[in-house]
């Protein structure tokens, strides 16, 4: 497995981010797994080597660069104290779809100078508050993002004019939504409205509600991990990369 840092630039500045991508020599479809809110970790990395490792060029982007190397957890969520909680929903807050899109601009002209990274249809992945980040990548820039996949996103519906469910008419790509079934951040009313959304501007989706999970079932390291379901999540995913990406 090959793996770097690099620093992006974009509007706000320097964007580190993290590369994975097969050792032999090729080029492969891109994918970028916008991060969930306990920020940079070996976890995410684990991820990304796995969907490295089916044959893509995986970006990992610090989302939180803007307020310099916010690193929450060391060893397990259990580094989660109060106080970083705090501090962790804090930084979340101060992400909007706009900066997101700002910061995808430049990875995505960022991979136009990779060898290693394939032209063409790309994906993205996003948990917990990057839900509503692929979404957003899906609908803004729909001649890139050929499949994006969404694990119990938040803020996906709201009403705010930036609302990722707004943008479905622009989506031309392949959506995989899956929710937890039970998850107090997101509202009972938002798998109804986004499936009405998607559903008359006919856009091209799955969605999941995965029996017997809360929000995180897809980490290990979580005390809310199901292992049944989150293989079956990778499995889907996986499927959709394939089919989209490398088609």
């Amino acid at each position: 497995m090959n793996e770097k840092s690099v620093s992006i630039p974009t509007e706000g500045g320097m964007m580190l981010t993290y590369i994975f991508h097969p050792k032999n020599n090729g080029s492969f479809p891109a994918v970028i797994l916008y991060m969930d809110a306990p920020a940079i970790r070996e976890e995410l990395f684990d991820f990304c080597r796995r969907i490295a490792r089916d044959g893509y060029y995986v970006l990992l982007p610090d989302m939180y660069y803007r307020h310099g190397k916010i690193r929450y957890i060391h060893t397990s969520h259990s580094d989660l104290t109060d106080e970083k909680r705090k501090d962790m929903f804090a930084k979340m807050a101060s992400l909007s779809n706009k900066l997101v899109m700002e910061d995808t601009a430049g990875m995505l002209e960022f991979l136009k100078t990779e060898t290693a990274a394939k032209p063409g249809p790309k994906g993205c992945i996003g948990y917990c508050m990057s839900g509503q980040f692929v979404v957003t990548a899906a609908g803004t820039y729909p001649d890139d993002f050929a499949a994006a996949a969404s694990l119990y996103g938040v803020q996906i519906v709201t009403e705010k004019k930036d609302s990722p469910h707004l943008l479905a008419s622009q989506i031309k790509g392949e959506l995989y939504i899956g929710f937890a079934e039970h998850d107090q951040y997101v509202p009972d009313h938002v798998i109804t409205d986004l499936k009405t959304a998607l559903d008359r501007e006919k856009v091209t989706y799955r969605m999941d509600v995965w029996p017997g999970t809360e929000h995180g079932f897809c980490f290990p390291q979580r005390p809310a991990y199901v292992e049944d379901a989150a293989e079956k999540v990778w499995k889907i995913t996986s499927d959709l990369f394939k089919r989209r990406l490398q088609s």
